[in-house]
Protein backbone atom coordinates (compact mmCIF):
# COMPACT_ATOMS: atom_id res chain seq x y z
CA UNK A 1 0.00 0.00 0.00
CA UNK A 2 1.38 3.46 -0.85
CA UNK A 3 2.31 6.11 1.76
CA UNK A 4 0.01 9.09 1.98
CA UNK A 5 0.46 12.75 2.85
CA UNK A 6 -2.57 13.65 4.93
CA UNK A 7 -3.89 15.65 7.94
CA UNK A 8 -4.37 14.60 11.56
CA UNK A 9 -6.92 16.56 13.59
CA UNK A 10 -5.86 18.42 16.76
CA UNK A 11 -7.45 21.05 19.01
CA UNK A 12 -10.80 21.32 20.76
CA UNK A 13 -14.36 21.40 19.45
CA UNK A 14 -15.08 24.15 16.85
CA UNK A 15 -11.45 25.33 16.93
CA UNK A 16 -9.50 22.58 15.20
CA UNK A 17 -6.05 22.71 13.63
CA UNK A 18 -4.18 19.97 11.73
CA UNK A 19 -0.73 18.41 11.44
CA UNK A 20 0.54 17.51 7.96
CA UNK A 21 2.00 14.02 8.30
CA UNK A 22 3.39 11.16 6.24
CA UNK A 23 1.45 8.02 7.23
CA UNK A 24 0.49 4.57 6.01
CA UNK A 25 -2.84 4.57 4.24
CA UNK A 26 -4.01 1.70 6.49
CA UNK A 27 -3.43 3.68 9.72
CA UNK A 28 -6.37 5.57 11.29
CA UNK A 29 -6.74 9.29 10.74
CA UNK A 30 -5.40 10.38 14.14
CA UNK A 31 -3.31 7.29 14.69
CA UNK A 32 0.29 6.37 14.08
CA UNK A 33 2.27 8.29 11.40
CA UNK A 34 5.78 8.09 9.94
CA UNK A 35 6.80 11.74 9.97
CA UNK A 36 5.30 15.18 10.56
CA UNK A 37 6.23 17.76 7.93
CA UNK A 38 3.97 20.77 8.66
CA UNK A 39 1.07 22.54 10.30
CA UNK A 40 -2.28 23.86 8.95
CA UNK A 41 -4.82 26.11 10.75
CA UNK A 42 -7.98 26.97 8.74
CA UNK A 43 -9.54 29.05 11.55
CA UNK A 44 -7.46 32.14 10.70
CA UNK A 45 -8.08 34.46 7.73
CA UNK A 46 -6.15 33.72 5.56
CA UNK A 47 -5.30 30.19 6.69
CA UNK A 48 -1.87 29.72 8.26
CA UNK A 49 0.40 27.08 6.71
CA UNK A 50 3.80 25.97 7.93
CA UNK A 51 5.50 23.35 5.70
CA UNK A 52 8.92 21.75 5.40
CA UNK A 53 9.36 22.34 1.65
CA UNK A 54 12.29 19.96 1.06
CA UNK A 55 10.77 17.01 2.98
CA UNK A 56 7.44 17.40 1.22
CA UNK A 57 9.21 17.46 -2.18
CA UNK A 58 11.31 14.45 -1.23
CA UNK A 59 8.25 12.34 -0.23
CA UNK A 60 6.44 13.34 -3.42
CA UNK A 61 9.43 12.22 -5.48
CA UNK A 62 9.44 8.91 -3.56
CA UNK A 63 5.80 8.30 -4.57
CA UNK A 64 3.73 9.48 -1.57
CA UNK A 65 0.17 10.28 -2.60
CA UNK A 66 -1.34 13.50 -1.08
CA UNK A 67 -5.02 13.77 -0.18
CA UNK A 68 -7.15 16.48 -1.82
CA UNK A 69 -6.64 19.01 1.01
CA UNK A 70 -2.92 18.27 1.21
CA UNK A 71 -2.63 18.56 -2.59
CA UNK A 72 -4.13 22.11 -2.48
CA UNK A 73 -1.76 23.02 0.40
CA UNK A 74 1.28 21.71 -1.53
CA UNK A 75 0.15 23.52 -4.69
CA UNK A 76 -0.29 26.76 -2.77
CA UNK A 77 3.20 26.48 -1.28
CA UNK A 78 4.77 25.67 -4.73
CA UNK A 79 5.89 22.11 -3.98
CA UNK A 80 3.98 20.59 -6.90
CA UNK A 81 5.30 23.30 -9.26
CA UNK A 82 8.91 22.58 -8.31
CA UNK A 83 8.39 18.84 -8.82
CA UNK A 84 6.95 19.56 -12.28
CA UNK A 85 9.89 21.86 -13.17
CA UNK A 86 12.46 19.34 -11.99
CA UNK A 87 10.85 16.64 -14.12
CA UNK A 88 11.02 19.02 -17.16
CA UNK A 89 14.70 19.73 -16.45
CA UNK A 90 15.41 15.99 -16.36
CA UNK A 91 13.75 15.63 -19.76
CA UNK A 92 15.95 18.49 -21.10
CA UNK A 93 13.23 21.03 -21.71
CA UNK A 94 15.21 23.68 -19.75
CA UNK A 95 17.98 23.83 -17.23
CA UNK A 96 17.68 23.60 -13.46
CA UNK A 97 18.68 27.29 -13.11
CA UNK A 98 15.77 28.39 -15.31
CA UNK A 99 13.47 26.10 -13.34
CA UNK A 100 14.66 27.77 -10.10
CA UNK A 101 14.08 31.28 -11.59
CA UNK A 102 10.57 30.38 -12.68
CA UNK A 103 9.84 28.99 -9.21
CA UNK A 104 11.14 32.15 -7.48
CA UNK A 105 9.10 34.40 -9.79
CA UNK A 106 5.99 32.35 -9.07
CA UNK A 107 6.65 32.47 -5.33
CA UNK A 108 7.03 36.28 -5.45
CA UNK A 109 3.76 36.65 -7.32
CA UNK A 110 2.12 34.27 -4.85
CA UNK A 111 3.43 36.25 -1.88
CA UNK A 112 2.27 39.52 -3.49
CA UNK A 113 -1.21 38.06 -3.95
CA UNK A 114 -1.28 36.76 -0.40
CA UNK A 115 -0.12 40.14 0.88
CA UNK A 116 -2.78 41.92 -1.18
CA UNK A 117 -5.43 39.60 0.23
CA UNK A 118 -4.19 40.28 3.76
CA UNK A 119 -4.21 44.04 3.15
CA UNK A 120 -7.71 43.85 1.74
CA UNK A 121 -8.91 41.89 4.74
CA UNK A 122 -7.19 44.33 7.12
CA UNK A 123 -8.75 47.33 5.36
CA UNK A 124 -12.15 45.68 5.49
CA UNK A 125 -11.76 45.05 9.21
CA UNK A 126 -10.59 48.64 9.77
CA UNK A 127 -13.59 49.99 7.80
CA UNK A 128 -16.00 47.84 9.81
CA UNK A 129 -14.35 48.96 13.03
CA UNK A 130 -14.61 52.61 11.95
CA UNK A 131 -18.29 52.17 11.10
CA UNK A 132 -18.96 50.57 14.46
CA UNK A 133 -17.09 53.39 16.19
CA UNK A 134 -19.06 56.04 14.29
CA UNK A 135 -22.34 54.32 15.11
CA UNK A 136 -21.36 54.10 18.77
CA UNK A 137 -20.35 57.79 18.81
CA UNK A 138 -23.69 58.76 17.25
CA UNK A 139 -25.56 56.72 19.86
CA UNK A 140 -23.49 58.30 22.63
CA UNK A 141 -24.12 61.81 21.25
CA UNK A 142 -27.86 61.15 21.02
CA UNK A 143 -27.90 59.83 24.58
CA UNK A 144 -25.88 62.83 25.79
CA UNK A 145 -28.24 65.20 23.93
CA UNK A 146 -31.29 63.52 25.45
CA UNK A 147 -29.74 63.68 28.93
CA UNK A 148 -28.86 67.37 28.41
CA UNK A 149 -32.44 68.12 27.30
CA UNK A 150 -33.83 66.33 30.33
CA UNK A 151 -31.48 68.22 32.64
CA UNK A 152 -32.45 71.51 31.00
CA UNK A 153 -36.14 70.71 31.48
CA UNK A 154 -35.49 69.79 35.12
CA UNK A 155 -33.61 73.05 35.71
CA UNK A 156 -36.37 75.02 34.00
CA UNK A 157 -39.02 73.36 36.18
CA UNK A 158 -36.96 74.02 39.31
CA UNK A 159 -36.57 77.69 38.35
CA UNK A 160 -40.31 77.99 37.70
CA UNK A 161 -41.08 76.36 41.05
CA UNK A 162 -38.64 78.67 42.83
CA UNK A 163 -40.19 81.67 41.05
CA UNK A 164 -43.68 80.54 42.10
CA UNK A 165 -42.47 80.13 45.69
CA UNK A 166 -40.74 83.52 45.73
CA UNK A 167 -43.71 85.43 44.19
CA UNK A 168 -45.98 85.16 47.30
CA UNK A 169 -43.01 85.92 49.53
CA UNK A 170 -42.20 89.02 47.50
CA UNK A 171 -45.87 90.04 47.51
CA UNK A 172 -46.01 89.61 51.29
CA UNK A 173 -42.81 91.62 51.64
CA UNK A 174 -44.20 94.43 49.49
CA UNK A 175 -47.46 94.38 51.45
CA UNK A 176 -45.57 94.56 54.75
CA UNK A 177 -43.45 97.42 53.39
CA UNK A 178 -46.58 99.25 52.23
CA UNK A 179 -48.26 98.65 55.59
CA UNK A 180 -45.17 99.85 57.42
CA UNK A 181 -45.04 102.90 55.14
CA UNK A 182 -48.73 103.60 55.79
CA UNK A 183 -48.48 103.16 59.59
CA UNK A 184 -46.40 106.30 60.25
CA UNK A 185 -48.69 108.27 57.94
CA UNK A 186 -51.73 107.12 59.92
CA UNK A 187 -49.98 107.89 63.20
CA UNK A 188 -49.06 111.37 61.93
CA UNK A 189 -52.65 111.95 60.82
CA UNK A 190 -53.96 110.83 64.24
CA UNK A 191 -51.50 113.12 66.01
CA UNK A 192 -52.44 116.02 63.77
CA UNK A 193 -56.13 115.41 64.44
CA UNK A 194 -55.52 115.26 68.21
CA UNK A 195 -53.49 118.45 68.06
CA UNK A 196 -56.18 120.22 66.06
CA UNK A 197 -58.82 119.08 68.55
CA UNK A 198 -56.72 120.36 71.46
CA UNK A 199 -56.20 123.67 69.70
CA UNK A 200 -59.93 123.98 68.98
CA UNK A 201 -60.78 123.26 72.64
CA UNK A 202 -58.20 125.84 73.81
CA UNK A 203 -59.66 128.42 71.41
CA UNK A 204 -63.18 127.65 72.67
CA UNK A 205 -62.04 128.08 76.28
CA UNK A 206 -60.38 131.39 75.39
CA UNK A 207 -63.54 132.57 73.65
CA UNK A 208 -65.74 131.60 76.65
CA UNK A 209 -63.32 133.32 79.05
CA UNK A 210 -63.36 136.46 76.89
CA UNK A 211 -67.18 136.42 76.78
CA UNK A 212 -67.32 136.07 80.58
CA UNK A 213 -64.95 139.02 81.08
CA UNK A 214 -67.01 141.09 78.64
CA UNK A 215 -70.22 140.23 80.50
CA UNK A 216 -68.65 141.07 83.89
CA UNK A 217 -67.40 144.43 82.59
CA UNK A 218 -70.81 145.33 81.20
CA UNK A 219 -72.50 144.31 84.47
CA UNK A 220 -70.11 146.43 86.52
CA UNK A 221 -70.69 149.40 84.28
CA UNK A 222 -74.45 149.06 84.60
CA UNK A 223 -74.17 148.78 88.41
CA UNK A 224 -72.03 151.87 88.60
CA UNK A 225 -74.45 153.79 86.44
CA UNK A 226 -77.54 152.70 88.37
CA UNK A 227 -75.90 152.85 91.79
CA UNK A 228 -77.49 149.59 92.81
CA UNK A 229 -75.34 146.63 93.70
CA UNK A 230 -76.57 143.98 91.34
CA UNK A 231 -74.59 140.85 91.03
CA UNK A 232 -73.36 140.20 87.52
CA UNK A 233 -74.98 137.44 85.61
CA UNK A 234 -72.62 134.51 85.38
CA UNK A 235 -73.23 131.50 83.31
CA UNK A 236 -73.33 128.56 85.64
CA UNK A 237 -74.33 125.01 85.28
CA UNK A 238 -77.96 124.16 86.02
CA UNK A 239 -78.35 122.91 89.62
CA UNK A 240 -79.43 119.38 90.14
CA UNK A 241 -83.09 118.85 90.81
CA UNK A 242 -83.88 118.69 94.52
CA UNK A 243 -85.05 115.33 95.77
CA UNK A 244 -88.67 115.14 96.94
CA UNK A 245 -89.47 113.62 100.38
CA UNK A 246 -91.35 110.78 98.65
CA UNK A 247 -88.25 109.78 96.65
CA UNK A 248 -86.15 109.91 99.84
CA UNK A 249 -88.58 107.58 101.60
CA UNK A 250 -88.51 105.15 98.65
CA UNK A 251 -84.69 105.05 98.72
CA UNK A 252 -84.74 104.43 102.50
CA UNK A 253 -87.29 101.65 102.16
CA UNK A 254 -85.38 99.79 99.37
CA UNK A 255 -82.69 98.29 101.70
CA UNK A 256 -85.33 97.31 104.28
CA UNK A 257 -87.34 95.39 101.67
CA UNK A 258 -84.22 93.54 100.55
CA UNK A 259 -83.50 92.47 104.16
CA UNK A 260 -87.08 91.26 104.61
CA UNK A 261 -86.93 89.21 101.39
CA UNK A 262 -83.70 87.52 102.53
CA UNK A 263 -85.21 86.64 105.91
CA UNK A 264 -88.32 85.17 104.26
CA UNK A 265 -86.16 83.03 101.96
CA UNK A 266 -84.16 81.70 104.92
CA UNK A 267 -87.31 80.83 106.85
CA UNK A 268 -88.68 78.94 103.83
CA UNK A 269 -85.48 76.90 103.57
CA UNK A 270 -85.60 76.03 107.27
CA UNK A 271 -89.24 74.95 107.00
CA UNK A 272 -88.45 72.68 104.03
CA UNK A 273 -85.59 71.06 105.98
CA UNK A 274 -87.87 70.42 108.97
CA UNK A 275 -90.52 68.86 106.73
CA UNK A 276 -87.92 66.51 105.20
CA UNK A 277 -86.73 65.41 108.64
CA UNK A 278 -90.31 64.69 109.78
CA UNK A 279 -90.92 62.63 106.62
CA UNK A 280 -87.80 60.59 107.29
CA UNK A 281 -88.89 59.90 110.90
CA UNK A 282 -92.33 58.78 109.72
CA UNK A 283 -90.84 56.46 107.08
CA UNK A 284 -88.36 54.69 109.43
CA UNK A 285 -90.98 52.66 111.48
CA UNK A 286 -92.76 51.66 108.24
CA UNK A 287 -89.45 50.34 106.84
CA UNK A 288 -88.81 48.39 110.06
CA UNK A 289 -92.30 46.89 109.97
CA UNK A 290 -91.88 45.82 106.35
CA UNK A 291 -88.52 44.17 107.20
CA UNK A 292 -89.76 42.21 110.28
CA UNK A 293 -92.13 39.75 108.56
CA UNK A 294 -89.41 38.87 106.04
CA UNK A 295 -87.12 37.93 108.94
CA UNK A 296 -89.89 35.93 110.70
CA UNK A 297 -90.95 33.90 107.66
CA UNK A 298 -88.34 31.18 108.06
CA UNK A 299 -89.33 30.75 111.76
CA UNK A 300 -93.00 30.18 110.88
CA UNK A 301 -92.01 27.67 108.23
CA UNK A 302 -89.85 25.86 110.76
CA UNK A 303 -92.81 25.69 113.23
CA UNK A 304 -95.02 24.22 110.51
CA UNK A 305 -92.45 21.56 109.73
CA UNK A 306 -92.16 20.62 113.39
Amino acid sequence: MPVKIRLTRQGRKKSAFYHIVIADSRAPRDGRYIERIGYYNPCTNPATIELNFDKALDWLQKGAQPTDTCRSILSRQGVLLKKHLLEGAKKGAFSEEEAEKKLQEWLKEKEARIKADKDKIAKKKAAEKKKRHEAETKIREEKARAIAEKLAEMEKKEKEAKAEDTEPVAAEATETVEVKAQEPKEKVEVKEKAETQVEEKAEEKKETAAEKTVVKGEAEKTNEDSGDKIQPEVKSEAPAEAETPEAAEVKAQEPKEEVIEKEEAETQVEEKAEVKEEDKKEQEPEIQKSAEPKNQLPKESEDKEN
